[in-house]
């Protein structure tokens, strides 16, 4: 009997190593519309896992626009390079998982098109029962709508039964919401003395810890 029925994951800096590449599409965002930002990384890093249109959500509507424009442009282009390697581990408890009979899915602050570049390249698609972009639902992360979507995909209503896995607050706090149980990633590159001050259900600081979480069992 496994605890959870259903695991969901975050992407960007949970499953894949796009944290670089994100701040690397930020910058060059404000370089081509303004010709370069005084926004600090402790800034910007604070947006990620949120909706792209959050970042830049302080400027007029038009200057909003063009940011989102020149930062999906960039980012699809370096996409489509497969610039962004896969955390080590992952397709092994990926696997693991699935073998338990265990529900696996996604939830992210991706759109679709772009989350779908590299889901397709690192050959991800295949282990997922649901996939829930940003498109999904009209709040986004850190309101818990987006798990509950994909709970009511896989006809869950016992959200206890459910266990998000991220790396940054937002995820943290759309767990919450939801009523799902949350594992934080050892390898975030967020600040951990603030996610650990929010109380993650987990903390998994090698990757073979997952399934025995989902088992309820020790390493």
């Amino acid at each position: 009997m496994s605890k959870y029925d259903l695991v969901l994951y975050d992407l960007d800096g949970t499953l894949w190593d796009s944290i670089p590449l994100i701040m690397d599409c930020f910058y060059k965002a404000y370089e081509v519309v303004l010709g370069g930002t005084d926004r600090t990384r402790d800034d910007l890093m604070s947006y990620i896992g949120r909706p792209l249109g959050d970042t830049f959500a302080m400027h007029d509507d038009g200057t909003k626009e063009r940011l989102i424009s020149a930062y999906l442009e960039y980012n699809c282009s370096r996409l489509k390079e497969n610039a962004v390697p896969i955390f080590p581990g992952v397709y092994d408890f990926l696997s693991k998982i699935r073998s338990m009979g265990v529900k696996q899915g996604i939830v992210t602050s991706k759109r679709e098109s772009s989350a779908m570049i590299t889901i397709d390249l690192l050959e991800l698609g295949g282990y997922f029962d649901t996939m829930v972009f940003r498109e999904a639902t009209e709040r986004a992360k850190p309101h818990g709508d987006p798990l509950i979507e994909a709970a009511k995909r896989m006809g869950i209503t016992d959200m206890s039964r459910v266990l998000y896995v991220g790396d940054a607050v937002p995820d943290i706090l759309s767990a919450e919401d939801a009523g799902a149980d949350f594992a934080l990633v050892g390898w975030t590159k967020m600040p951990k003395d603030e996610l650990e001050q929010l109380g993650p259900d987990y903390f998994i600081d090698i990757p073979e810890l997952l399934p025995c979480i989902i088992k309820g069992s020790e390493l």
